[in-house]
C-alpha cells in the first residue's frame, strides 16, 4: 500500500421514512434493470473497492429505520439478496445493519460508532469512511475511487456537479434576496469521503450543538473537525446519473403519466378566416380573436401545458400583448410544445373534439390530423379529431361560435 492508501469503511444511509414516495421504502423498490437502489449501491462499493490494492473495503454498515428494526432488516436482506448471495470479488466484506436515528445526522453518527466498536483499532486509526445515500443508485466505480483518492490525500472530499437550474436565495415575504452565480455553485452528491476518526470526533461535537441540524457530513467536517486536521473539503467530479430518488417519478426507468384537458371558444365573424388545427377551411365566417383564433390549437396548447403543469395559454401568450396580435397559432403551439418537451415530457396521444355547426369538418379531418402531428413531431396515429354540431342549441348551434376540446396523455421521459 502506498502512503496515501487507507482501508475503507462504507456507510449507506437508508433510515428515512420515504414519506414522499407514498410510504414505500424507496431503497427497497425494484429497478427495471434488476436489483434495488440499495443493492445497486452495495454492488458498486464491492466492485470498486473489495480487494483494491490501495483502498480495500473492510466493512459496510447500512443504517435502517429504528422503528420496527427487525422487519426493516428482513426487508433489506431481501433487497440485497442478489448481491449478498453472489460471489464477492476480492474476498468477504462484512455487511451489517444498524438502527438509524430521527435525522440523517444521527443515523450516520450511530453507524460511525458501530464501526469504531467493531473494527480493530489499527484499522480505524488509518481508515477512510465513505458515506452514501441509499437512494442514489446511479453512482459508479470510477466515482467511488475519485472520492476515495481525494479524501485519502486531503481528509475530506465530495462529488459535485454544476447546478442545472439558475438558483436564487429566498428572502423575507417570498421575495428573491440574491441572484446566485450558478458557475460558482456546486450541487453536492454522495458518497462523501473522510478520514474516519476525525469525522467521528466532529460528529461527537455536532451532537453537543443541539440547536443545529447539519445537512450533510462535509458541513460537520468544515465546522467541527478537530484542531490540526485540514478543514478543506475537496470537490471531485460528480455524475449526472448519480441522482437521489425522492419522489416516485425519480425512480429510474419508471415513467410517469399525466393527462391534460383544454377547451376554447371563439366567436364566428365575417371577414376572418376559419382556421382549425392550422388548416384553413373555406367558410363564410372565421374565428374572431387576438391571434388567428384557431380554437383547436388553443385547446391543444392548454391541454399540453396543463398536463405538464407549466401554465396555460394565457400565461404563455397574454391576449393583451401586441406580440401575439394576429399570430399564427401553429407558431404558438410549437413554442408551447418546445417548453413541454424541454421539461422532459413526451406525447402518448391527443384526442380532440370540434363543435361547429357548419361547414362540415369531415372532409378536412385528415389534413387537420396531419397538421397537428407535424407541429408536435409525432405520427398522425397519435392524434385524432372528431366533429360535433350544436344541434341548433346555444352559440355553436346558432352558428355564432366554434368550440374545441382536447385531452392529452403525456409521459415523462424515462431516466437512466
Amino acid at each position: 500500500m502506498t502512503p496515501a492508501s487507507r482501508r475503507v469503511f462504507a456507510v449507506i444511509a437508508a433510515a428515512g421514512s420515504s414519506s414522499r414516495m407514498g410510504g414505500k421504502k424507496k431503497e427497497f423498490l425494484p429497478l427495471p434493470q434488476g436489483g434495488t437502489p440499495l443493492s445497486r449501491c452495495l454492488a458498486v462499493f464491492l466492485k470498486a473497492l473489495a480487494g483494491h490494492r490501495d483502498f480495500p473495503l473492510e466493512r459496510v454498515v447500512i443504517a435502517l429505520p429504528a422503528e420496527d428494526f427487525a422487519r426493516h432488516a428482513r426487508e433489506a436482506q431481501g433487497a440485497l439478496a442478489a448481491v449478498l448471495e453472489a460471489p464477492r470479488p476480492g474476498g468477504l466484506v462484512s455487511v451489517d445493519f444498524v438502527p438509524g436515528g430521527a435525522t440523517r445526522q444521527e443515523s450516520v453518527f450511530r453507524s460511525l460508532l458501530f464501526l469504531q466498536e467493531h473494527a480493530p483499532p489499527e484499522f480505524a486509526r488509518d481508515a477512510l469512511v465513505l458515506i452514501h445515500d441509499g437512494a442514489r443508485p446511479g453512482m459508479d466505480e470510477a466515482l467511488v475511487l475519485r472520492v476515495a483518492e481525494a479524501a485519502a490525500t486531503g481528509g475530506a472530499a465530495l462529488p459535485a456537479v454544476e447546478p442545472v437550474d439558475t438558483l436564487k436565495e429566498r428572502g423575507a415575504e417570498g421575495l428573491v434576496s440574491r441572484h446566485l452565480d450558478r458557475s460558482a455553485l456546486a450541487a453536492a452528491q454522495t458518497p462523501q469521503g473522510f478520514w474516519f476518526l476525525p469525522l467521528l470526533e466532529a460528529h461527537r461535537a455536532a451532537r453537543q450543538n443541539t440547536g443545529r441540524v447539519y445537512t450533510d457530513d462535509t458541513e460537520i467536517w468544515d465546522a467541527l473537525v478537530p484542531p490540526g486536521v485540514n478543514r478543506g473539503v475537496r470537490l471531485v467530479e460528480g455524475s449526472a446519473r448519480n441522482k437521489k430518488i425522492t419522489y416516485p417519478e425519480d425512480m429510474p426507468g419508471h415513467p410517469v403519466y399525466r393527462t391534460g384537458l383544454g377547451n376554447d371558444l371563439h366567436p364566428l365573424v365575417s371577414g376572418r378566416r376559419l382556421v382549425l388545427g392550422g388548416v384553413e377551411i373555406p367558410a363564410g365566417k372565421g374565428e374572431g380573436g387576438h391571434s388567428d383564433g384557431d380554437a383547436l390549437l388553443h385547446a391543444v396548447i392548454d391541454a399540453l401545458l396543463g398536463a405538464s403543469a407549466l401554465g396555460d395559454i394565457g400565461s404563455f401568450f397574454p391576449p393583451g400583448d401586441p406580440a401575439w396580435k394576429d399570430a399564427d397559432s401553429r407558431d404558438l403551439l410549437r413554442r408551447a410544445w418546445a417548453a413541454v418537451e424541454g421539461a422532459g415530457w413526451g406525447l402518448e396521444n391527443i384526442d380532440c373534439v370540434v363543435e361547429l355547426e357548419e361547414p362540415k369538418l369531415l372532409p378536412w379531418r385528415e389534413a387537420v390530423r396531419e397538421s397537428l402531428a407535424e407541429i408536435l413531431g409525432c405520427l398522425p396515429e397519435r392524434v385524432f379529431v372528431k366533429a360535433k354540431t350544436g344541434e341548433k342549441i346555444g352559440p355553436v348551434g346558432r352558428g355564432e361560435a366554434v368550440r374545441a376540446w382536447a385531452v392529452c396523455l403525456l409521459k415523462k421521459n424515462e431516466g437512466p
